[in-house]
């Protein structure tokens, strides 16, 4: 028997895509009228004393030692060691609304859930995979794809990932994505995770690619289907090519279809260069959602952060508040996007003058990685010779994919990585 609390939100998202498409434990989970639910409510009512939440207080503040608070002289007692709400704290949850709009203008007019802090985009991903993916339900997701995916839905939620070729003549694999989402699409269900920049190959979509990408996944909710689109967007903005599209997938299909479930995971962590924060969002949008229903979602959500981790770091969101205040950020923002780019011109210099018929590249032109096709060598054996030998450390995604992470390398480092890698390659290969 279902808690009554979850039979309530289920009610409320009856008959809409997000409810139809909720895992078991996405039925089962509910963000429970418990301790802190209270003491949000004392947090407004309790003039006098609250003695609702385990923290200790001292003169109306919260109790922090000196040798704590001497390491982060600009933060309160409060923004430093209390404890952030389950969802996250509503001011920066609200700025990060905002930012959205800015940062994809299509999302200016449109009825988006509010932002759900949670420890991380791989946090974010698992928490989106315990709501809606069983044993019985496929992810769809390109191959090759970031090896984390895997163990999140397969080795966790015991579900399967099914993966189509992501390229095709050096673009986007359209045909092959429109046939794996009509596959998908026969059982009346369709779940599908797309990433971009894409990890590992470094890959976003052009304006021309990620139109017919959003046009398939239409026609196939008009068709009938109910389908999840999750857009990985922990790289958003890192792009070097001007024909690549501005905007996330999301601002599109935040409202293409009733159909279509739209769920954006994003953060600071590499837009605003904090990857130790550990500091994510959710975002939920679907066509003709009331405020009632993201309101459940989110509780839905809540009570998943709620029964892991309980709330996620007060000092990020604190730090990461202040910063987002801050005229500077942007400018300096765009220093280190820079250097980024800098490095991706040079990796791709490099490439297009190397010739071989053992290592070629897949197409890449954003975010922090570049992936290399190897013909008749194994990655892995490449990869421990790199790391024995030179010193190189590089990633074997499987057998025939090395990735590198030109974001690590400095500039004067690019050309020694990439030679080794290519005359060990071609050693191997002889």
């Amino acid at each position: 028997m279902l808690h009554p609390l979850a039979q309530e939100l289920n009610a409320t998202l009856k008959g809409t895509v997000t409810g139809d498409m909720l895992s078991d434990e996405g039925l089962r989970i509910y963000f429970p009228k418990g301790i802190i639910a209270q003491s949000a409510e004392a947090k407004t009512h309790a003039k006098t004393a609250n003695a609702t939440i385990g923290t200790t207080v001292v003169n109306g503040t919260v109790a922090i030692l000196p040798c704590i608070q001497n390491r982060a002289p600009s933060l309160t007692p409060q923004e430093f060691v209390s404890y952030a709400p389950t969802a996250g704290t509503m001011e920066l949850r609200n700025i990060w609304k905002s930012k959205l709009a800015v940062k994809n203008p299509g999302l200016a007019k449109k009825n988006i859930s509010t932002p759900i802090v949670v420890p991380g985009l791989t946090a974010g991903i698992a928490c989106i995979a315990e709501l809606f993916l069983n044993k019985r339900t496929p992810l769809l997701i390109a191959d090759p794809s970031w090896d984390n995916y895997a163990l999140i839905v397969e080795t966790r939620c015991g579900a399967k990932l099914h993966q189509f070729k992501m390229f095709k003549n050096g673009a986007f694999n359209i045909e092959g994505f429109e046939k794996a989402v009509a596959k998908e699409a026969k059982t009346g269900f369709v779940r599908m995770l797309l990433n971009f920049p894409q990890n590992p190959s470094g890959y976003s979509p052009t304006s021309g690619e990620a139109e017919k990408i959003c046009a398939i996944i239409k026609n196939a909710a008009k068709a009938g289907a109910r389908i999840l689109v999750v857009s990985d967007d922990a790289y958003f903005g890192l792009n070097y090519e001007d024909s690549i599209e501005k905007q996330s997938l999301f601002a599109y299909l935040s409202d293409i279809h009733e159909n279509v479930l739209a769920v954006k995971i994003d953060g600071p962590t590499k837009e605003d260069f904090v990857w130790g924060f550990r500091c994510g969002f959710i975002t939920f949008a679907w066509k003709g959602a009331s405020e009632n229903q993201y309101r459940a979602i989110e509780q839905k959500l809540t009570g998943l952060i709620r029964s892991t981790v309980s709330c996620c770091s007060t000092p990020a969101q604190s730090i990461i508040l202040k910063a987002f205040e801050d005229p500077a950020l942007e400018d300096q923002k765009a220093y280190y996007r820079k250097i980024l780019e800098k490095r991706y011109r040079k990796v791709l210099e490099f490439v297009k003058s190397r010739k071989s018929k053992v290592v070629s590249p897949l197409p890449f032109n954003s975010g922090y990685f570049m992936s290399l096709h190897l013909n008749g060598v194994d990655a892995e054996t490449l990869r421990t010779k790199l790391l024995n030998e030179r010193g190189i450390g590089t990633i074997a995604i499987n057998s025939s994919t090395l990735r590198v992470a030109f974001s690590s390398l400095d500039e004067n480092k690019i050309e020694t990585v990439y030679s080794a890698i290519y005359e060990i390659a071609e050693s191997l290969a002889n």
